[in-house]
């Protein structure tokens, strides 16, 4: 089985580092949103596949924007929010990283289903953004045996750079560094049978 990664579009927080990292909730840039729309042409989808998204702005505007016209499913889940990488014990999440509430994804994406393997869990809240190196293999071994057990063509996961490199990291056992982040709208396909965790 494999899993695709893509990295969002160019969001507002990329403006201007470091300042622009303390803007809350970032929406794409309209290069960003181009940068969704060339993804229609580059990876077509289909009404058999699902797209699982981060619960940021950036991520299901780019989500939303590659997806028009297609009948798939997309569901968001926390378990591919922002995550710092390399992981740092006691990091703080950055205004840009906070996690969209479940009212304002309903509210603002009402096509877009919630995923329901954690319901009350603070993860909504808090994310994987700065849980211990442990704690994150725990609950991505959860989320990949959650991928693996959807009966779809393909799995599309809109997520971000640390988070892509992360999971990429558990699941090959290669040691990664920010120099292996994707670009964005970059894709990022990852083979699930030879998993190392």
């Amino acid at each position: 089985m494999e899993l695709v990664f893509i990295r969002h579009g160019e969001g507002e927080h990329t403006g201007n580092i470091p300042e622009s990292l303390h803007l809350p909730d970032p929406s794409l840039t309209p290069s960003g949103k181009q940068q969704a729309k060339i993804l229609q042409e580059q990876l077509p989808l289909h009404a058999e596949d699902i797209m699982i998204i981060s619960p940021t702005r950036r991520t299901l505007e780019t989500a939303c924007i590659w997806s028009e016209n297609y009948n798939c499913r997309r569901i968001v889940s926390p378990l591919v929010a922002p995550r710092i990488f390399p992981y740092r014990p006691n990091a703080r999440t950055l205004p840009c990283d906070r996690l969209l509430t479940i009212k304002q994804i309903k509210h603002d994406f009402p096509i877009i289903e919630m995923d329901e393997t954690f319901p009350g869990d603070t993860i909504w809240r808090d994310g994987i953004n700065t849980i211990s190196e442990e704690s994150f293999k725990r609950k991505a071994r959860t989320f990949l045996t959650y991928c693996q057990n959807i009966t779809r063509k393909q799995i599309y996961i809109v997520s971000h750079d640390g988070t892509i490199t992360a999971y990429r990291q558990m699941i090959s056992g290669e040691l990664l560094t920010r120099e292996d982040f994707p670009k964005e709208t970059q894709v990022i396909s990852i083979s699930l049978e030879n998993a190392t965790e």
